[in-house]
């Protein structure tokens, strides 16, 4: 047995070494990919698509009780114990505010770009009960995801869907009048193109793999709007901070993965711009790389309590 994954957040259900026999249990399709490595672990090649989609249908059912999730070979695959942490990290920064870590429904996030595979919005209602409001700019994506709901009937109250009708726009058209969430979050797309896109997942086959691969597999499976936008992450997170100021009443914490650290500095002095009351950056690691979250408030402190 390897040891406890100390990097994951203390509250991460996936810190012990993954018990094949009880995810077999609830996939049995998986044992076709399960082989014991040198280190006598019990392991899947992660370069495999099918290998790490079943992995992932066998602990969304035995740990968060989510029913018959799937997705298409053209989607997103997302690790999901690194998702889970993105989740706890935000209930911590909520936590600040409040007696305590909050649950329950009275707590509403609004989740960017949630995909075919509806991940966090999963995640954030079975941890913690919240009510999420999953948005993309891809039918077809939330077409797949509003199916994993309804094989989950008790979820279809707590987790909302929408699509995102201008790809120019990130919240205009989402946040309603009146309308307020404690929470906003996303993974943007890290690459610039295509190209860049292909070549940073054939580093990741050869990194999994450690051998020589010559064709990109796009492994973890991708849309463009889920990988790629012109001018990669640093443009997407900027248009998103500029447009979020026009929300500084509706939104608590909005919050934004940031893969590359050389783009805070950017990032940060974009927030400062727009005038952000206070800006956090939290350090997480996501698998074997280290990612962060940057997160910011335009909501004095005072009036942080109670109606969030």
């Amino acid at each position: 047995m390897s040891a406890e994954k100390s990097s994951l957040h203390a509250r991460n259900l996936h810190r012990d070494p993954y018990n094949f026999d009880q995810l077999i249990s609830c996939v049995p399709e998986l044992k076709h990919y399960v082989f014991v490595n040198s280190y006598q672990t019990a392991t899947i090649n992660f370069s495999i698509p099918e290998a790490v989609k079943l992995l992932n249908k066998a602990l969304l059912l035995y740990f968060y009780n989510i029913k018959n999730w799937d997705i298409p070979k053209t989607n997103l695959c997302p690790p999901i114990p690194g998702r889970a942490d993105y989740i706890h990290y935000i209930a911590d920064l909520l936590a600040e505010h409040r007696l305590g870590i909050p649950e329950g429904n009275s707590v509403s996030g609004l989740d960017i770009g949630t995909g075919a595979n509806l991940v966090y919005p999963l995640l954030a209602q079975r941890s913690y009960g919240w009510k999420m409001l999953g948005t993309d700019i891809n039918r077809d994506s939330l077409e797949n995801a509003q199916r994993i709901l309804d094989h989950n009937p008790d979820l279809l109250h707590e987790i909302q869907l929408k699509q995102q009708p201008d790809s120019h726009h990130i919240f205009k058209n989402i946040i309603d009048p009146g309308e307020r969430f404690s929470f906003s979050m996303c993974n943007p797309p890290f690459h610039d193109s295509e190209e860049s896109a292909l070549k940073g997942n054939l580093r990741k086959t050869k990194h999994i793999n450690k051998s020589k691969v010559k064709k990109p597999l796009l492994n973890f499976g991708g849309q463009q709007s889920e990988l790629w936008c012109e001018g990669g992450e640093l443009a997407f997170i900027s248009k998103m901070i500029e447009e979020s100021a026009q929300y500084f009443s509706q939104v608590l914490w909005f919050t934004c993965l940031v893969s590359k650290k050389d783009n805070l500095y950017k990032l940060t002095t974009l927030l400062k711009k727009v005038k952000a009351l206070e800006i956090k950056t939290i350090d997480m690691a996501q698998g074997q790389k280290i990612s962060r979250i940057l997160a910011w408030t335009f909501i004095p402190e005072k009036n942080r309590k109670g109606q969030w």
